[in-house]
């Protein structure tokens, strides 16, 4: 899969594309990049879809612009959508920060996905738990100025793959990763998405229909996937988790939450099941 580029929403966004036809468009969370999908992309392709997955602005060689809040994100979708010839028929998948930007965009794509970040309705009341804000330490260093010299550390991004994914061997993602945060600049981006989401960052201003619709939650039914030794986002807080009517939920026995990469053959048939 080639690296190709498309300027959406003010962005040069850097993507790997495979397969033609109606556009599949893959989003990628944190520690993560476009390469996440090299799994899910060639069936995609095989089942006539043209598979597109975008570095995330902020994620080399996508570049840096201003502003992360989830609005942003789910503007760039949009604007995705329509710079790649996106219609009626296209699908939507995203995992960890991408699924928080598909509960804003879904409304636009025929079928969605998301994995391992439920919506902000069913996090929220979750997330104060001990077990959980555990789990979730990083959140609450990345709104501090040790956070970039926390990150950078050589055994802080393999520590957090290790521990959101038991057993998993990260090795060629960490690869990935590196090439993509390896900048301090491309480091400060992806620690900002916390900030903003947190306040420390303020919003810019530009979103606030994006934000609004993200924060609401999905309107249309979605696959929603998590897996039960999830480390980052434990799997409790889908207990209560409220969707449209006519979605469906999954957890994935001995998945954490890098299931996609962890269990491709399952998640790969439960996807394409789904928005078939």
């Amino acid at each position: 899969m080639e690296i190709r580029t498309v300027h959406a929403n003010g962005v040069e966004f850097a993507y790997l594309s495979l397969g033609d036809g109606p556009l599949a468009l893959c989003l990628h969370g944190f520690p993560d990049t476009a390469h996440t999908w090299r799994h899910l992309m060639p069936e995609l392709a095989a089942r006539g879809y043209r598979a597109v997955a975008p570095f995330m602005r902020g994620y080399a060689p996508t570049e840096v612009p201003v502003g992360f809040e989830v609005g942003a994100l789910v503007a760039d979708v949009h604007a995705l959508h329509e710079e790649l010839g996106g219609d009626s028929d296209a699908v939507l998948i995203g995992h960890d920060w991408g699924a928080l930007a598909v509960y804003g965009a879904a409304d636009r794509f025929r079928r969605s996905v998301a994995m391992a970040a439920p919506p902000p309705a069913a996090l929220v009341p979750g997330f104060f738990s001990y077990a959980q804000l555990k789990r979730s330490f990083y959140v609450f260093l990345f709104q501090t100025g040790l956070a970039e010299i926390a990150a950078s550390q050589p055994d802080f991004l393999p520590g957090i793959w290790a521990d959101w994914s038991p057993g998993y061997d990260a090795t060629a993602d960490l690869e990935f990763v590196r090439r993509s945060l390896g900048e301090p600049a491309n480091l400060k981006a992806a620690l900002e998405y916390y900030r903003a989401r947190l306040g420390a960052e303020p919003p810019t201003g530009r979103f606030t229909a994006e934000q609004a619709a993200a924060d609401a939650g999905p309107t249309a039914p979605l696959l929603y996937l998590h897996g039960e030794r999830d480390g980052c986002m434990g799997a409790e807080l889908t207990k209560d988790m409220s969707l449209p009517e006519g979605s469906r939920v999954e957890l994935l026995p001995d998945a954490g939450h890098f299931l996609h990469l962890e269990r491709p053959r399952e998640v790969n048939e439960l996807v394409l099941g789904w928005i078939s």
